[in-house]
């Protein structure tokens, strides 16, 4: 007895190929999810277009059908007003580039250094280094000690106390150490932390230097708090990339910054700029610390967007307005670098 053969629409034409229904069904799922991923952004354009009364309810979808578009909310954003929207703008592009740049650049050497160099720091050293900034904050806060004094008598101690632990005499004491793993493990912690447990320390520490409402506050700030990821990141483009080039370089003559900048650097230059996109969007999006250490001149995009609030609600034209301009910038770098956002994130995925 003869087996049915599959109608044409259910057989593939050739191997590896789909069947008609089979693609249509796949492509009719694919289509349907980037509707709804590109609704919310769809929803966002055209609202900006749209006057107060278009945004009651019922909702309005389609421009010159439902309403009639109206450049009401942007007039409103760059005239009327005017600086109060430029200046937050241009301080998220210095602050957002400014620390992804020192970000991706301090945390690709620390995680380089972690892939290649094996550190054994001493609990007791560590100890003693957290004792003394302890100590350091407490002279600050309640004893009125200048801040660069407390600074530099603590490292001094810490120096001569990491000098005497070192000592044979006391060496026994001091066995116990760390591992790479360990501080890997360390630095990804501070991510788990809650921003808001920081908020205010940070607060305080900008307040008493004196810098609050200014953009170095904010580079330093952003720098400090997305540089675990580049760390955790980059470590792991550093361990892929073969030790043998490094090797054949070192042996004829490169030092270890031109190694890294000239030959690591450029083979990793897709997890690289992963990363930094990463940040950068990290960046460009916070708000809560944008919230605590700028009032005016350092404001930010996001702390301008939730003023759009208001005490009579949300006013939907203008935030949209506001974050089609937010967002532009970011979707026009992911989709200039999206090769090299592939295969970063290829490299990252695939080991061995």
């Amino acid at each position: 007895m003869s087996r049915s053969r599959p109608s044409g629409i259910l057989r593939a034409r050739r191997l590896g190929d789909l069947s008609p229904a089979g693609a249509c069904l796949i492509y009719g799922l694919l289509g349907f999810w980037t509707v709804i991923v590109l609704f919310p952004l769809y929803w966002l354009v055209i609202t900006s277009f749209k006057l107060p009364i278009d945004v009651a309810y019922p909702p309005k979808y389609l421009p010159f059908l439902d309403f009639q578009p109206s450049l009401h909310a942007w007039r409103y954003i760059f005239v009327d007003l005017g600086n109060d929207t430029l200046r937050p703008y241009f301080n998220s592009l210095i602050v957002a580039s400014c620390s992804t740049v020192l970000a991706v650049l301090v945390g690709s050497m620390a995680a380089y250094g972690l892939s290649r160099i094996e550190y054994k720091p001493r609990i007791a050293s560590i100890l003693a280094f957290i004792l003394l900034l302890a100590l350091a904050s407490a002279a600050i806060m309640f004893f009125h000690v200048d801040w660069r004094i407390a600074a530099l008598a603590a490292l001094a101690i810490f120096f001569l106390a990491a000098r005497a632990l070192a000592r044979p005499a006391l060496a026994r004491y001091g066995r116990a150490h760390l591992g790479n793993g360990d501080i890997l493990f360390w630095m990804i912690s501070q991510r788990i932390l809650p921003p808001v447990v920081a908020a205010l320390p940070i607060y305080v520490m900008f307040q008493q230097l004196g810098l609050l409402d200014t953009r170095f506050a904010l580079i330093v700030t952003y720098m400090t708090v997305n540089l675990p990821i580049v760390v955790w990141l980059m470590y792991d483009f550093f361990t892929g990339i073969p030790r043998d080039l490094e090797e054949s370089a070192s042996l004829d003559g490169a030092s270890r910054y031109r190694i890294f900048f000239q030959i690591v650097l450029p083979l990793a230059k897709p997890g690289l700029i992963a990363t930094a996109l990463l940040v950068l969007i990290l960046a460009w999006n916070e708000y809560l610390l944008a919230l605590f250490l700028s009032t005016a001149k350092a404001q930010t995009m996001p702390i301008l967007v939730a003023a759009q609030n208001g005490t009579r609600g949300p006013q939907w034209w203008y935030m949209s307005a506001l974050i089609v301009i937010m967002i532009a910038p970011v979707v026009a770098l992911t989709v200039a670098t999206q090769k090299y956002i592939a295969k970063g994130l290829l490299l990252g995925a695939v080991k061995g």
